[in-house]
């Protein structure tokens, strides 16, 4: 596996944008492909359309940037996301919601965020910490958590929490906040199929 990942290096940017969804890494491949494709186009489709000198330039440009972002990417390439032990990161999400269900909320964001450092593609446990930041009165935090929950693949199972969040943090900013419990899945469950009451 960890060769299909250096396999990466051969795009400016992929390593980047494949592995941690970067932007600038999409910026970077974006960047490569219109010039490759530009040269390609300059050399082979039209070659009269563009003078030698500026079609040399363009390759020039084509192999500067693929040399710099590979050297680059090689240097600072992205190490693999660690997956936790289901055992360590399950006794820190245990610790955490019982920190967040004593309104421990130094302790609990403490713990949630021990826990991405390990597991960043935890749904639940970015979701508790969004849950957390709006309770905490940190809108603007708990907002943009949600967000790139919702954008990521581990959001999907928890579509509907995040709604609900997003609602509870419009409401505040209304002044109409209302603490309804939210029904989240039981950590583990297949698809979410089993259910647990759990505090907003």
């Amino acid at each position: 596996m960890a060769a299909v990942r250096y396999l990466t290096l051969v795009w400016p940017g992929l390593p980047w944008l494949w592995l941690r969804g970067s932007v600038s890494g999409l910026v970077l491949a974006l960047a490569f492909a219109l010039t490759l494709d530009v040269a390609v186009i300059a050399t082979w489709i039209w070659p009269g359309l563009i003078e030698l000198p500026v079609t040399m330039g363009l390759w020039t440009a084509t192999a500067v940037i693929w040399l710099v972002a590979t050297v680059s990417a090689a240097a600072s390439f992205p190490p693999p996301i660690a997956e936790a032990e289901g055992s360590e990161a399950d006794l820190l999400f245990v610790r955490a919601r019982a920190a967040y269900l004593a309104r421990d909320w130094t302790q609990a964001e403490t713990r949630l965020r021990e826990l991405l450092s390990i597991s960043p593609t935890d749904g639940e446990a970015q979701l508790l910490l969004a849950t957390l930041l709006r309770r905490v009165g940190r809108p603007a935090e708990a907002r943009r958590a949600l967000e790139a929950l919702a954008r990521s693949d581990s959001g999907t199972p928890w579509r509907s929490a995040i709604a609900a969040e997003m609602t509870k943090l419009e409401a505040a900013g209304r002044g109409d906040d209302r603490d309804d419990p939210v029904v989240l899945p039981l950590r583990g469950a297949p698809g979410g199929t089993r259910e647990r009451p759990a505090a907003a």
